[in-house]
């Protein structure tokens, strides 16, 4: 018995939308992760890129367990000497939800290539609405 092997142009990908409305942040990451890479499919190849396209609306009204919100930081460097920014995560939920997300994702994903492909077929919306519906999105239920 041979094992079965994707090939770049055999992948179908699908659009998926998640409600991220009082679900854990990090819940919400993990599968939009899983869907990203395509380990939810049988035909799951770890050297191909077959993920799908994940959409994640109501960003902001995700919801951070414990004291996260606010012992939680996120930090980040200009690149000048001692110039490194950190910003607490009720700030960065009040202000940029989608980032928390993106952050909450991208820490899901492996650092290469395939990664990098994953996280462009990643789309992030505050609010309820988004612009995807031309392309029939699922609701994907957690």
């Amino acid at each position: 018995m041979s094992t079965f092997m994707a090939k770049k142009g055999e992948v179908e990908r699908k659009w998926y939308v998640i409600d991220a409305a009082g679900k854990p942040l990090g819940k919400v990451a993990a599968e939009a992760a899983v869907l990203l890479r395509g380990k939810n499919k049988v035909t799951f190849t770890p050297h191909v890129d077959c993920g799908d396209h994940v959409i994640i609306i109501n960003c902001k009204d995700a919801v951070l367990t414990g004291k996260k919100l606010e012992q939680k930081k996120w930090y980040r460097h200009t690149g000048y000497v001692g110039h490194l920014k950190e910003t607490s995560y009720d700030i960065l939920m009040a202000t940029r939800p989608e980032k928390a997300m993106e952050l909450a994702v991208k820490g899901m994903i492996p650092d290469n290539t395939l990664g990098r492909a994953a996280m462009l077929r990643l789309r992030l919306f505050a609010g309820a609405e988004h612009t995807h519906q031309a392309q029939k999105p699922e609701m994907w239920e957690m």
